[in-house]
């Protein structure tokens, strides 16, 4: 009983620090920044890909959710080293609400090998691209209207979506570059867990 308490234990710490490393990746990455208003160009979505197609459903919702609360609370891990309550009153802040549904998504995929074979990885990239703006385009249009500068669909989507178009390409394409190599991390932490 000990021993499988400690192996629990030695589990949920690994949990923690895995959970942890995501938090950290999707914070880096959304300092790399392109300027824009009213919604910045940004590394979070492929940080957010990487981390909840290493991580799996659990941990990479986990992560995405931690990423939400503790940027909420005044950490300066949003775009622009920004972060704090006011954050939610930004036009941007619905792709990051977006994050959660696509790590949810990406890591049950994930789960279930997408990741692994490439019609399938391109087809959840591509879904993992965008999620974030099923969610970060009303929201952004919503901040604006209540700003006093409502856009309406064809504003919401010329601000919203197009910018990041290519973007997006560049981060499928960076993702499943990297992806290998955050697969053989996680797997180092798992064995070391045991």
């Amino acid at each position: 009983m000990l021993v499988d308490a400690l192996v629990g234990q030695r589990s949920l710490v690994k949990d923690l620090l895995l959970v942890a490393a995501g938090i950290t990746v999707v914070a880096a990455l959304a300092q790399v920044e392109i300027p824009m208003w009213p919604v910045p160009i940004t590394g979070q979505t492929l940080g957010v890909m990487l981390v909840a197609a290493s991580l799996g459903f659990r941990r990479g919702v986990a992560a995405m959710v931690g990423y939400l609360v503790l940027g909420v609370a005044g950490l300066p891990i949003f775009a622009g080293f920004t972060g704090g309550i006011l954050a939610v009153g930004k036009p941007s802040f619905g792709f990051i609400i977006g994050f959660i549904a696509t790590a949810a998504v990406v890591g049950w995929l994930a789960e279930r090998r997408w990741d692994r074979r490439p019609l399938l990885a391109i087809a959840l990239f591509g879904l993992a691209s965008l999620i974030p703006f099923a969610f970060g385009v009303p929201y952004m249009a919503a901040v604006l209207a209540a700003m006093g500068s409502p856009v309406g669909v064809v504003g919401a989507l010329e601000l919203g979506v197009l910018p990041f178009i290519l973007g997006g390409v560049v981060k499928w394409a960076i993702a499943a570059a990297l992806l290998p190599a955050a697969w053989a991390l996680v797997r180092r932490a798992d064995r070391s867990a045991r």
